[in-house]
């Protein structure tokens, strides 16, 4: 393997390649944390009929100022209200927001990133217009100023859907997807124009699903490959793993939340008072805010009598199943999946061998899958060395390179 750049040498290629951005045109278009949040914001609403259009068809557009890691962006920047679908089938609307630097290349990456949100605040669609991005959020944005400064067009949808269902597998994936097609739609390229997918953490749901599905929802797309890092592959899995942690616990009461609202869940029949509370208390931010905000958090703190943990409980389990990257389709694309190792387990948060399985088990499928694992490096750690790895293995698959042979 290939010796990687330090963080501090990636870091300082990403601000490199952002300056180079700004150096692609004369006079930078001037950019400005504006606009309501989504939920005050009449362009999210879903609009009359939507069943009457097809997936990815737009709905609607408008330009928008981007400001990226603090930076005003000298792209163009179209927001696009349109049609997808659902966890249930049921049609739906998305938002993504579509970026072009001067004289780009036809060649386009779905941007996925870890927003991991239950508030409406989250969505990039908001955030990249300056309005409050998290920290990690603006390492984010300076990764996807590098795809703009090598000219590449960015897709970066709001793949949680209008009401943030986060980690909600096959509606992410068909979200981005319909991303895809309503962003080549706006740009004017043809349907088969080349396209990558990339997200890491919440990210790699949407990449992950996304090239899953691909095959039966959007087999007309051109998709060359995925990179998805720090997956959760299993969350059947990750809860027992992040079970009593001091950076990870308040991830516990947010999935509650999400599979209540997304499937429905009678929380008042399992949930202890504690619960209850804890869940009122996440529903509307984003994952900064709630994270570590409860060190020492137990599953079995979230469940009265006679359950011992959310895992004890039928209805949660099945939502969870519903959700296990692995299950919905067979990628016909090349992958690349990584993820951090920093003790026995994981990452802190991802389950290692959970992703080293689903990597060799689509290489045992016939599909060209490289699985990188960053040995010592926690969750937030593997995001840079993720990042560069995934950047050669996008750019060998938009240069035509035939994918390697599988090393996991």
């Amino acid at each position: 393997m290939a010796r990687r750049r330090t963080p501090s040498a990636a870091l300082a290629l990403i601000c490199a390649l952002l300056t180079s951005l700004a150096a692609t045109v004369s006079a930078p278009t001037i950019a400005r944390a504006d606009g309501p949040p989504p939920s005050a914001d009449p362009f999210y609403a879903p609009g009359p009929d939507l069943a009457a259009y097809r997936p990815g068809a737009v709905l609607a557009t408008r330009p928008v100022n981007i400001v990226l890691a603090g930076v005003p962006a000298p792209v163009r920047s179209t927001q696009v209200r349109y049609r997808s679908t659902g966890e249930g089938g049921q049609a739906i609307a998305a938002v993504t927001t579509v970026l072009s630097p001067p004289n780009a290349a036809r060649r386009l990456i779905s941007f996925h990133m870890a927003y991991d949100a239950l508030g409406a605040q989250c969505d990039p669609s908001y955030t990249l217009r300056g309005n409050r991005p998290s920290t990690a959020g603006r390492v984010e944005e300076a990764v996807l100023a590098g795809y703009l400064a090598r000219g590449f067009a960015v897709a970066v949808p709001d793949y949680e859907g209008l009401r943030q269902e986060w980690t909600i597998g096959h509606q992410s994936g068909q979200i981005a997807l319909d991303g895809i097609r309503a962003a080549l739609h706006v740009l004017h390229w043809p349907i088969r124009t080349p396209v990558g997918m990339l997200g890491y953490s919440g990210g790699s749901v949407p990449t992950e699903f996304g090239a899953e599905l691909a095959p039966r929802y959007a087999s007309e797309l051109r998709i060359l490959g995925a990179a998805a890092g720090g997956l959760p592959v299993n969350l059947a899995h990750n809860l027992p793993y992040i079970s009593g942690s001091k950076k990870w616990a308040g991830v516990i009461p947010a999935l509650t939340e999400v599979y209540r609202r997304t499937y429905g869940l009678d929380v008042d029949s399992f949930l202890s008072p504690r619960g209850m509370a804890l869940i009122r208390q996440v529903r509307s931010g984003c994952i900064a805010a709630f994270a570590a905000k409860f060190p020492g958090l137990t599953s079995a703190d979230m469940v009265r009598p006679p359950y011992r943990g959310l895992l004890g409980v039928a209805a949660v389990r099945n939502s969870i199943a519903r959700n296990v990257m692995g299950t919905a389709g067979r990628p016909r694309i090349p992958l690349l999946l990584g993820v951090g190792a920093s003790d026995p387990i994981g990452d802190g948060v991802m389950v290692t061998a959970d992703v080293a399985a689903l990597a060799r088990r689509y290489c045992a499928e016939g599909i060209p899958t490289r699985f990188f694992r960053y040995a010592g490096k926690t969750h937030g750690e593997a995001f840079l060395p993720f990042e560069q790895d995934a950047a050669a293995f996008l750019a060998a698959r938009f240069a035509g390179e035939p994918a390697s042979r599988c090393a996991t």
